[in-house]
Order: C-alpha cells, then sequence, then structure tokens
C-alpha cells in the first residue's frame, strides 16, 4: 500500500495497513505511506549466466555479493544566446555501469573457463540475469519480485582470492563484466 497526499498540510507519516509503513513525520510536506512487505531485501537473489560453448549455468548462481547494477546517462548541456540565467540539457547516449560479482572460491572454475575462452574468441558474449525474490520462503519456494537483464556480457576482470594461512577466511573470488544494456523487467507474469 502506497499513498502520496500533496495537500498543504500533508506529512510523510507512519501510518499503514497491517503495520510495517515507514517514514519521519514533516509539517506542510507531501504524505508518503510505503508497506515494508512490499520493500525488496538485498540479500535474497540469484544469479544466472548462459554462455554457449562454456556451460550452461555459469556458477550455478552461487554469488554472495553483486554491485554495479547502475545506468548513467550522459548530459548534453546547451547555453542559448542571450539567456545568461538559464541552460537547456538533454539526455545523451546512456552508459553501463561495471558489474562485480563476488563468491567462495569452490572446485567450478566455469569463470575461469569462460575468460580464457573470450582471450581465444573475443566475440563470444554471455546473457545474464540477477534475480530478486521476496524476503519469505512461501510454501512453492521463493517468488520473483524483479530480474536485471544483462545482455551481451564480456568478463572483463577475474580476480583470485588472496591467499593467506594465518587468517583462515573462506577465499573468494571477484569476476567484473561489462554489458551492452541492463534492462529492469518486473516479476514473471506481471
Amino acid at each position: 500500500m502506497s499513498s502520496l497526499d500533496l495537500s498543504a498540510g500533508g506529512s510523510i507519516g507512519t501510518a499503514g495497513a497491517g503495520g510495517g509503513a515507514v517514514g519521519a513525520p514533516t509539517q506542510g510536506g507531501p504524505q508518503l505511506e510505503v508497506d515494508t512487505r512490499y520493500l525488496f531485501a538485498a540479500f535474497n537473489f540469484a544469479i544466472e549466466i548462459d554462455v554457449s560453448g562454456v556451460s550452461g549455468k555459469v556458477c550455478n548462481a552461487a554469488f554472495a555479493e553483486c554491485d554495479g547494477l547502475e545506468l548513467t546517462h550522459e548530459v548534453k548541456t546547451i547555453r542559448e544566446g542571450g539567456n545568461n540565467r538559464a541552460q537547456i540539457r538533454l539526455s545523451g547516449p546512456a552508459s553501463f555501469g561495471t558489474v562485480t560479482l563476488k563468491r567462495g572460491m569452490t572446485p567450478n572454475f566455469h569463470l575461469w573457463q569462460w575468460f580464457d575462452a573470450v582471450n581465444a574468441n573475443p566475440a563470444l558474449r554471455a546473457h545474464g540475469e540477477v534475480v530478486i525474490f521476496t524476503r519469505a520462503w512461501r510454501e512453492s519456494g521463493r517468488e520473483e519480485r524483479a530480474r536485471f537483464l544483462l545482455e551481451k556480457c564480456v568478463p572483463v576482470r577475474l580476480k583470485a582470492p588472496p591467499l593467506n594461512a594465518r587468517d583462515g577466511m573462506v577465499a573468494i573470488e571477484e569476476l567484473q563484466l561489462v554489458c551492452e544494456s541492463i534492462t529492469l523487467k518486473g516479476a514473471t507474469g506481471a
């Protein structure tokens, strides 16, 4: 449940059916209610990378961290002659962030095989998807909330874990990949 009241006396409130709405009250601002039952949890996700010729699914979605799902528009600024008080801003080409994936190292070496395959064939591309699930497990399993589609991915950096016998830490390997486009798709069937 989400509502927005733009009346003069509104406030960002803490009301909501079923509890779970968040917000700090303010004087004279818009009222915004957010039901936390619909917030996405950052810890409940899966990564699917499909590389033809290397593996059906690389790493079986076993990543602990995903960062860099970002889109940026380059802004073009135009100055109008004689108008020194304003600028015209136009949206330029979009660029996409470098996606960083981290996971505990396993005997599955698909990431390394994919990197080697790209060295041998620079035209090789992969299709990736980052799937965000609901916070709670349902009887039928996890429910998908959103999906980021990563088109024509190329690995640009693969980092082996630092090895240190004194730490006793889990060996974490890191993969950075770039893609030609990132799009957000809502839940399946939505």
